[in-house]
């Protein structure tokens, strides 16, 4: 019983040796080519893509959109024509810097927030601010006005 148990924990620890070394070999092609074909393929296309739009209407998502759905399927059609996995660390990576690129001013909405103009921001800082100045000086004449009469 004892000799098959070692022959069944030496199977087990082989094979899995087996496997993370061939994961380690799959992820390290990956990590070495994969990069650079998506910069050369993927990302030439978008970036192609994005010189036809004007730089105010990058975020306008109905105006990129589609092509950032070709950019997401080519970086996919990329990781499994290489055998990667996908999502992985690279491409989450190469988002990140085209995100840093070319939506670093998009708000969620799809538009960048700004302030009003003061015209339309004045008065809804005045007025409150007139308001208590003569609510307090309301209650201040009452008081003096009420002590008075007693």
């Amino acid at each position: 019983m004892a000799a098959l148990f070692k022959r069944c924990f030496f199977f087990l620890t082989f094979n899995s040796l087996s496997l993370a070394v061939n994961l380690s070999v799959l992820t390290t092609a990956c990590s070495s080519h994969y990069g650079n074909a998506i910069e050369e393929f993927c990302m030439a296309k978008f970036k192609l893509d994005m010189e036809v739009l004007d730089q105010r209407q990058w975020c306008s998502w109905e105006d990129t959109v589609e092509f950032y759905g070709e950019l997401t399927n080519c970086t996919f059609l990329v990781a499994l024509k290489m055998n990667c996995f996908w999502p992985n660390r690279m491409v989450d990576e190469f988002f990140i810097r085209l995100h840093r690129h070319y939506f670093h001013d998009c708000s969620m909405s799809g538009r960048l927030l700004h302030d009003p103009p003061n015209r339309i921001l004045g008065p809804f800082i005045v007025v409150p601010i007139l308001v208590t100045l003569l609510m307090t000086a309301l209650v201040v004449w009452r008081s003096k006005r009420s002590e008075g009469i007693v």
